[in-house]
């Protein structure tokens, strides 16, 4: 199984990206599905969740700014993230708790990382 994020960039105070995540391979079926980050400097946080039935979790500084969604049927993950700011500049990275047979244990799976700078 392998996870490929995309998206991130260099943006400018307020501005807005869109993260995408498609995992491909081994897969019966998708558990939750989230993003996470390292900011410079600190350890991964995980910013949003979301179940195969589509409830969500966001980390409280992204609260009203993100919005994490999904596509089943594509085994996508995206990350709208709006009013950045420069403390939102990090390495994004998408996971998702993989079933790979029907019956087995959902195993998790990072993608490679997108890089996500937001000017002041």
């Amino acid at each position: 199984v392998q996870l490929q994020a995309s998206g991130g960039g260099l943006v400018q105070t307020g501005g807005s990206l869109r993260l995408s995540c498609v995992a491909s391979g081994s897969i019966f079926s998708i558990k939750s599905m989230a993003w996470e980050r390292q900011r410079p400097g600190a350890e991964r946080e995980m910013v949003a969740m979301i179940t195969t039935d589509g409830t969500t979790q966001y980390w409280n500084p992204v609260k009203g700014r993100f919005t994490i969604s999904r596509d089943n049927a594509k085994n996508m993950v995206y990350l709208q993230m709006n009013n950045l700011k420069p403390d939102d500049t990090a390495v994004y990275y998408c996971n998702a708790e993989v079933v790979e047979q029907k019956g087995f244990l959902p195993i998790g799976y990072w993608g490679q990382g997108t890089q996500v700078t937001v000017s002041s």
